[in-house]
């Protein structure tokens, strides 16, 4: 069928699960001492609900790139797609996890590991989307490159590699982990990939 059908699915799913990760900012309870503090202390739901947005926001902006590449999809595409959504659409979890947990002197590293291991699940099903694709040139847009849309394969086994590192990472600092997860983001903003002649700057993450 017509990639259309797909995105436009797939925005839908995106808006949702980027919106739910505001429930997960609490408002103080009234009497428990002064607002300021009690604002000042929900620093980690607000820092967990920046990253897991930009990533998401970030993802958002890339599918929509990859699926510029795309003309047509099939069936597996489809289920890689939909592997992918579900792991998105679960982010508010660990979002929450995280931003309870982050502080706790025992269990922050297993927190922001499972954060990790959640970041890593969507940067497997986002690197698969665009894998297949390359690998079955039927399904790409006229004027796409197979070859060069191959060549931009290393960029998402690296993205893999850096979230498998970021979790190791979890386990010695949570807070530190956290900070690495947002470096992430920022390198994938900037990362542009040109696949074509006509085709320019595509951003392709595996956040």
């Amino acid at each position: 069928m017509p990639s259309s059908r797909t995105e436009a699915f797939s925005d839908g799913v995106f808006a949702v699960a980027i919106t739910l990760l505001v429930l997960n900012v609490d408002v103080p309870r009234s009497g428990g001492g002064p607002l300021q503090h009690a604002l000042t202390t929900l620093w980690p739901s607000y820092a967990t609900y920046a990253v897991s947005f930009i990533t998401i926001g970030i993802m958002w902006v890339n599918h929509h790139a990859i699926f510029k590449c795309i003309r047509v999809v099939d069936r597996p595409l489809q289920f890689i797609n939909l592997f992918l959504l579900m792991v998105i659409t679960f982010s508010p979890f660990p979002t929450s996890l995280l931003g309870r947990y982050i502080l706790a002197s025992r269990d922050s590293g297993l927190a922001a590991g499972v954060y990790g291991f959640v970041m890593l699940l969507m940067s497997i099903g986002f690197g698969s989307l665009w894998a297949y694709t390359v690998y079955h040139p039927q399904l790409l847009a006229e004027g796409i490159d197979p070859v060069a849309a191959r060549a931009t394969l290393p960029r998402f086994t690296t993205g893999m590699i850096v979230y498998l590192a970021c979790i190791g990472i979890a386990f010695i600092s949570a807070k530190l982990s956290l900070a690495a997860f947002a470096l992430i983001d920022g390198y994938y903003i900037f990362n542009q990939i040109d696949v074509s002649g006509s085709t320019d700057g595509l951003s392709l993450e595996t956040p």
